[in-house]
Order: structure tokens, then C-alpha cells, then sequence
């Protein structure tokens, strides 16, 4: 009952959708902060360990199997939640959890008042690019969804790249150290119906936004990773494949970057 309190009172103060405005000045901060331009933030999805559901047969079992629900979750660069999905089938892969969540239909159909596209900081040659989430390789390609260069022995200009993206990328591995370091009921097996885990999973996630203090931020960092209490990650989540405009946004992110090296 408190953590559906907490939902229901705190979900529209602490994880709003992000207006245009504040699009931008999260930008701002991930160029700041991790050097990646046009940032939106950063996305992952992580498993929820559960009770075996009576009769779920095995949509909940997952490849570490385990009986689990999805977190998907959008990070901005201070560590904070600005979009979270909660409760999809542990079994979910191929792109169902984020190609059917609210979020990735938002992106599609261009309905979360992200900017018009823009010139990537001291930079006209690439001309107005899009704004962009950065993800991990289990995310689909799009021209607002960036994923790292296939492969090994690339090309330095693309190591580059995979460079600025996982480390932009990494705020939202460490907002779910802060996370699980904070409320570690979440490290274990949670033994309740899985649409009460939902509300404890949602309270957790707006607990943890109204609590961030960027001063503490690192200390609950270190304790995660120094005891190895980090949630499960998500495999398989989207195709490898994109579109050729996808690509040509990647390529010139690429030599953006490869631009700054050539600078420093």
C-alpha cells in the first residue's frame, strides 16, 4: 500500500515526461559531463528476479533461467530516471520490450517533444543532426537510437565512437548500482505477485530520483560495484540490423568525434 502511495503521488512529480527545454539541458549535460552531443540519455533494461507466477507456464523465465520481470529505463547524465517501463515478460527479446514500450513508440512517431534537430557543438560540417538515446548492442539501430560499431579491429574513427558511447552509455549501468545499493530488496528473489513487484520496482525508481544527491552518487557507486550487487542485464533486445538513414547518422557522429581527435 505505501509503495502504491508513493506511485500514485510522486510518479507525475519526480519521472514527468521530459518537455522540450528539458530535452536540451539534458543534452547540455551529457556533452558536458561525457562529451556525447545531442544526448538524451541513456538506455538499458535489467532483469527483476521473481517468484515462479502459478500457471505462467514460462513467460516469465528467462535465458539465466531465472523467473524475472523487465526494467527498461532511460537515464539522464546525473543518474536520474526519465523514463521507466516496469513488468514486461522475462522471456521478452527481439525488441518486444522497448519496440512496444511507450517509449520507443514516442520516439517512432516523433510525440516526446524532443528538439528539432541540431549542429553538434562547434561543429557545421555534419549539418543539423537528430537527438539521439545511446544504448548497448542489444538495441535496435535507428537515427534516434545510437548503438556501438560491430566487431573488433575497427577503424580508429569508429573506436572512437564506440569510445564516447559507452562512456556516456555507462550512467545508466551505474544509476542501477546506485539503485540496488540504495534498496536491496531488488538483489533478491521477490516472492509476491508479479503486479505487486511492478509498484515496488516503480516505487524504487521514483524513491531513488527524489533521493539523488550527486555528492552521494559515487559512494553508492563504489559500494555496488565493490560487492558485485549489479541487476542482470537484458540480451537479444533488438535487431542488429537499421535503416541506411540510421547509418549515415552513426557515420557522422563518427567523424565528429574523429574531428575532436584530430584537434586534441
Amino acid at each position: 500500500m505505501t509503495c502504491s502511495a508513493i506511485e500514485k503521488r510522486m510518479m507525475s512529480t519526480h519521472i514527468p515526461p521530459p518537455t522540450e527545454d528539458q530535452w536540451k539541458a539534458i543534452a547540455s549535460k551529457f556533452w558536458d559531463k561525457w562529451k556525447f552531443p545531442n544526448c538524451l540519455g541513456a538506455i538499458d533494461g535489467k532483469h527483476i528476479t521473481i517468484k515462479a507466477p502459478p500457471n505462467s507456464g514460462s513467460l516469465f523465465f528467462n535465458y539465466k533461467k531465472t523467473f524475472s520481470i523487465v526494467l527498461l529505463a532511460l537515464v539522464d547524465a546525473d543518474y536520474r530516471f526519465t523514463y521507466i517501463q516496469v513488468g514486461d515478460f522475462g522471456r521478452a527479446s527481439d525488441g518486444g520490450v522497448y519496440g512496444s514500450s511507450r517509449l520507443g513508440r514516442g520516439m517512432e512517431a516523433k510525440t516526446l517533444n524532443v528538439p528539432e534537430d541540431s549542429p553538434l557543438p562547434g561543429s557545421g560540417v555534419q549539418g543539423p543532426m537528430p537527438y539521439v538515446i545511446v544504448g548497448d548492442a542489444a538495441f535496435p539501430l535507428k537515427t534516434y537510437l545510437m548503438r556501438p560499431f560491430p566487431g573488433h579491429r575497427l577503424p580508429r574513427w569508429r573506436e572512437n565512437f564506440n569510445y564516447r558511447l559507452s562512456s556516456a552509455r555507462m550512467v545508466v549501468e551505474c544509476a542501477f548500482g546506485i539503485l540496488t545499493a540504495r534498496w536491496r530488496v531488488l538483489l533478491s528473489r521477490l516472492q509476491m505477485a508479479p503486479h505487486f513487484v511492478d509498484t515496488v520496482v516503480m516505487a524504487s525508481c521514483i524513491l531513488h530520483n527524489f533521493l539523488t544527491n550527486p555528492a552521494q552518487n559515487r559512494r553508492w557507486q563504489d559500494e555496488a560495484e565493490h560487492t558485485g550487487d549489479m541487476l542482470p542485464i537484458i540480451r537479444n533486445m533488438g535487431g542488429n540490423r537499421g535503416s541506411k538513414d540510421a547509418y549515415g547518422v552513426r557515420e557522422k557522429f563518427s567523424a565528429f568525434f574523429n574531428s575532436l581527435e584530430g584537434s586534441m
